[in-house]
């Protein structure tokens, strides 16, 4: 793995950034106190190191005052989870490690090897991790209490998502072409198949039956589905097709695979939608509260820039 590439892919996979906690050493100079606790310049360069391999920041400057905030930032969410009876233990900490390798298709020890060549000590991402999952926790315990939206309004953005293609409700087959692994069967050999089913494709009712006509076919009761279950494609396809038709083929992971249509009823549902677009703006609104959360936190510290 290339490892600049290989710390990239890392980086990007942290939605918030948190720089390092080492214990400074007897050489470091403090530049920041933040309710009297210390940042010195070791920290803020290795987190300006850390940005400058993620591609942030113009210039090395700016990636130093970035490193300042940031690890001020951070200060602020351990000291709030510390007032808060909020821990981390370690073997959290190293279960995120693991899994950031993990994401990274590489061992932890390997995860360590490329750190360490990027001038980088790995407890500069462990720290940064322990942050995360400190404030993670305190989001889940404080804010997220606070988040409230009317159910009302969910449902109008939810119904305003609808097409005309999502007002149907069917009972449906699947009906799959299996690619054997290790065989020789090409997807268009199996493709040229599914077809051939399709145009002798009689209705549900018979479905089992024809596909007993071809080796590695099976008809798989998918049943109730309502279209805002489906992905668009599909349900626009569905939409235009009557009780005992079927879709084309279409090449998947495990074969080459058609619905069938048993039943289809016209029916208004927003359940499925409505979920989508509670997460959406429970998650927008979540991160505007966790930011404001975090503003009270700056605006009552004591941070004094040396």
């Amino acid at each position: 793995m290339n490892v600049r590439s290989g710390i990239l892919s890392f980086v990007l996979a942290l939605a918030l950034g948190f720089a390092a906690l080492a214990a400074p050493s007897l050489a470091d100079e403090i530049r920041v106190r933040v309710n009297e606790t210390a940042i010195t310049d070791t920290q803020i360069a290795q987190r300006a190191q850390l940005l400058r391999l993620e591609g942030r920041g113009s210039s090395a400057s700016a990636r130093l005052d970035m490193a300042r905030q940031e690890l001020i930032d951070e200060l602020l969410k351990l000291q709030e989870a510390e007032r808060l009876g909020i821990t981390v233990a370690d073997s959290e900490v190293d279960a995120a490690y693991g899994r950031l390798a993990q994401g990274m298709r590489i061992s932890t020890d390997n995860l360590n090897r490329v750190l360490l060549d990027n001038g980088l000590n790995p407890g500069v991402l462990r720290d940064r991790l322990k942050a995360q999952l400190a404030w993670n926790k305190i989001s889940s315990a404080v804010i997220a209490p606070r988040v409230q939206f009317s159910e009302q309004e969910l449902e109008q953005q939810a119904a305003e998502q609808l097409e005309d293609s999502d007002g149907y409700d069917y009972i449906l087959k699947r009906i799959l072409f299996i690619i054997p692994q290790g065989s020789n069967v090409s997807q268009s050999q199996r493709t040229a198949q599914a077809n051939q089913y399709r145009n002798s494709f009689q209705g549900c009712d018979s479905a089992v039956e024809l596909s007993l006509s071809y080796t590695d076919a099976a008809v798989i009761d998918i049943g109730r589905r309502h279209a805002t279950q489906l992905p668009d494609a599909i349900a626009q396809e569905l939409a235009a097709l009557n009780v005992g038709g079927i879709t084309q083929p279409r090449v998947g992971e495990d074969g080459v695979s058609m619905l069938a249509v048993c039943s289809k009823d016209a029916a208004r549902d927003l359940t499925f939608v409505t979920g989508q677009v509670r997460q959406e703006v429970g998650s927008e609104l979540l991160n505007q509260e966790a930011e404001a959360y975090l503003e009270n936190l700056r605006s009552r510290a004591s941070i004094v820039n040396l």
